[in-house]
């Protein structure tokens, strides 16, 4: 007999995903008592399990738990299904010299890698097989090793041929092949990330996704695993798999689904044409101009690009627009250097080489989740529209996705309050106060995600979210959610495409960083910012930056009583580059007391501060910034408005610098004012822009 090697593969986190937390802990204190089941293992592979309560399961070989047999009454994975593995795995692996003796009979089973406190006898039933050695660590696998015929197998024709139709559209992957860091091969999807913890295993492969999708989901990883080995793609970059070119992904699903969608759809191609004739017009008559019937433009091209799954300009649309709306009712939200970079990035979206990436129209606008651990890294407050709402934004990892979301709520200010953060921490959000889900783990059944991964919880299934405290949750978060290295993570993100182009995910930059050591207080009455060093645990000097906000008018003495409580160990915020040093602005602080979350503190006593010096002038960054200032008033005022000498003051500075590309693309732009030298210039100026950002000093 041949001992299930897909049982022993699976550990307390696999368990969790596929059952819940608090069906494995109860299987495991069961098996640690005593009163775990008796297995045995037929020559088929079938495991059959005995519980004293009289309950019978089974678990024949290649099927996933869920497919697995039991008496008692309990829906789907059952405690029983649960025990039977725990058990399982107790008996099948060896005891060693010190789970012998008679002190061994206390032993804890809560890690799945000993035997359970019970005997060897009383755990197997009659006819049990041998105990077995522990299987040999695996090589690297890939999962691009199951053929066509394997995965009609286990998921049938529908599954795989809504995987070819989405193939056909072309998907945004990211593939992580198995390494020492990473021991479970994985395939990030727009819609979530599938992880494959049972080498060679189908039955046991997550996504996240619920039961209607996860074939397909899973077919879409072995997918991109096979391309990206064909392909030599390395690990952890992001690429378009799929699309026109490689139809012939699979050639069972090109049997399951006979169908051809086109490339373009006749939706995108007339959305894709309303963005280019709108921005047009935006930027020869000036967005000052703006009335409300452009506004309403500008809203049904919003929702055709959505209707037309071009997710990214669709948003970018949606932004555009209020920025707009602000300027008309004279907000201060109204920047007018973000409306010449959403100008620049509808456009350029529209000149990418990988459409498919540019506008997200391989993406699922919105993906219903299976039972999810969400882990909070706090809260940022800012104000809504016309200062009459405040909005909320709860930044939430998802561990099993090794990736960060975002669940957002707007709030109305009643006349007369001033709706700061404090304020707002009391409300009441899925049944708990803001505070207590800022710092909280949350698992829930009625989580779903958008294509920027912004989280949304169903209406009327409340009862199905649990919230429990956060604990030292974040000490266990994975690689890249979880920082050691911070400057190595910035690194890693060089090779991303310009930011107009590339996808637009919300908490794309939200980490949790491991601190070492946390450097002295300064503080830039000027600027009103507080800033401090932390060392992560490479030695890497990360700089904090954290500015006053009358919004949340505790955040900066919350933040300095928090770092200069001496037990600070973790700091979670949005990572940035500047001038090639990594920067965060900080969401939340783990000390000794529990979280510190900034925009909810109170207002208290100002803090007495050290005065920082005057920060070093950055000449390049100086007049990259002034010509993307002339650009930004160029498409305030309007092309058909601009002056031959407008542009000459900034294209000087940038000739001084030494920028002659930047500067002749200003010079050609004020010979002939037309939107496409001004996107010309203006993508130019905002990629050198960032790219000086992430650039390494020394």
């Amino acid at each position: 007999m041949n001992a299930r090697a897909d049982l022993l593969a699976l550990d307390a986190d696999t368990l969790a995903a596929l059952a819940n937390r608090g069906l494995v802990k109860r299987a495991a204190r069961e098996l640690d008592s005593g009163a775990g089941a008796s297995v045995s293992l037929d020559p088929a592979g079938e495991v059959a399990a005995a519980f004293p309560d009289g309950s019978r399961a089974a678990l024949p070989a290649g099927v996933p738990l869920e497919a697995g047999t039991c008496s008692c009454p309990a829906p789907g994975v059952c405690r029983h299904l649960v025990g039977l593995v725990l058990a399982y795995q107790a008996q099948a692996r060896p005891r060693s010299a010190s789970e012998s003796s008679p002190e061994s009979d206390s032993a804890p089973a809560s890690d799945y890698a000993s035997a359970s406190g019970s005997r060897p006898e009383a755990a197997a039933g009659p006819g049990a097989a041998a105990p077995a050695p522990p299987p040999e660590p695996e090589l690297p696998w890939s999962p691009a090793e199951f053929d066509d015929a394997t995965l009609l197998a286990a998921f049938g024709r529908p599954a795989l041929a809504a995987a070819r139709r989405a193939w056909e559209r072309g998907v945004r992957v990211t593939v992580q092949r198995m390494d020492a860091a990473h021991p479970a091969p994985s395939v990030e999807l727009p819609s979530c990330t599938v992880r494959f913890p049972v080498p060679r295993s189908l039955n046991f492969a997550l996504s996240g996704a619920t039961a209607a999708r996860h074939g397909e989901l899973v077919t879409l990883a072995v997918w991109a695993f096979r391309t990206a080995d064909e392909d030599g793609t390395p690990s952890g970059s992001a690429r378009t798999a799929g699309g026109p070119k490689r139809a012939d992904a699979g050639t069972a699903a090109a049997t399951a689904d006979r169908a051809q969608p086109a490339p373009a759809t006749a939706a995108t191609t007339a959305a894709v044409a309303a963005v280019a004739a709108l921005t047009e017009e935006l930027l020869r008559t000036g967005t000052a101009r703006t009335g409300p019937v452009l506004l309403a433009q500008l809203a049904r091209l919003e929702a055709e690009l959505a209707a037309a799954s071009a997710h990214w300009p669709a948003a970018a649309a949606a932004e555009l627009r209020v920025q707009l709306a602000a300027y008309a009712d004279r907000d201060t939200r109204h920047d007018p250097d973000r409306v010449a970079e959403l100008l620049v990035e509808l456009r350029a979206r529209l000149r990418a080489a990988d459409r498919a990436l540019a506008l997200g129209t391989g993406e699922s606008a919105v993906t219903q989740l299976r039972r999810t651990r969400l882990v909070a890294l706090g809260c940022r407050v800012s104000a809504g529209r016309g200062g009459a709402e405040r909005c909320t934004e709860l930044y939430l990892a998802q561990p099993d996705a090794g990736i960060a979301l975002v669940l957002r709520k707007q709030w109305a200010v009643p006349e007369g309050r001033a709706g700061t953060g404090a304020e707002l921490a009391g409300r009441r959000l899925l049944g708990h106060s803001v505070r207590a889900l800022a710092g909280s783990n949350l698992v829930s059944e009625s989580v779903s995600r958008s294509a920027g991964r912004a989280v949304t919880v169903e209406r009327g299934r409340i009862a199905s979210t649990s919230v429990t405290p956060l604990g030292d949750a974040w000490a266990s978060l994975p690689a890249p959610l979880l920082l050691h290295d911070a400057a190595a993570r910035l690194r890693a993100l060089g090779g991303r495409p310009p930011r107009p182009v590339r996808p637009r995910i919300e908490a794309e930059n939200a980490h949790v960083l491991a601190v070492a050591e946390v450097g002295p207080l300064g503080y830039d009455p000027a600027r009103q910012r507080l800033e401090a060093v932390l060392r992560d645990a490479a030695g890497t000097e990360v700089r904090l930056s954290a500015e006053h906000d009358v919004l949340c008018p505790g955040r900066i003495d919350a933040l300095a009583a928090a770092l200069e409580s001496g037990t600070v160990t973790h700091v979670s915020g949005l990572l940035r580059p500047e001038a090639g040093r990594p920067v965060l602005d900080p969401l939340a602080v783990r000390t000794a007391a529990g979280p510190v979350h900034p925009d909810l503190a109170a207002e208290t006593d100002p803090h007495p501060f050290t005065a920082l010096p005057p920060t070093a002038a950055d000449p390049l960054a100086a007049a990259l910034t002034a010509a993307r200032t002339a650009l930004a008033e160029l498409a305030r005022t309007g092309l058909d408005a601009a002056l031959p000498h407008q542009l000459a003051p900034a294209a000087a500075g940038l000739r001084r610098t030494g920028l002659r590309t930047a500067a002749a693309l200003l010079d050609a732009l004020a010979a002939d004012p037309s939107p496409d030298r001004w996107t010309d210039a203006a993508l130019h100026l905002l990629t050198a822009l960032d790219l000086h950002q992430e650039e390494a000093r020394p």
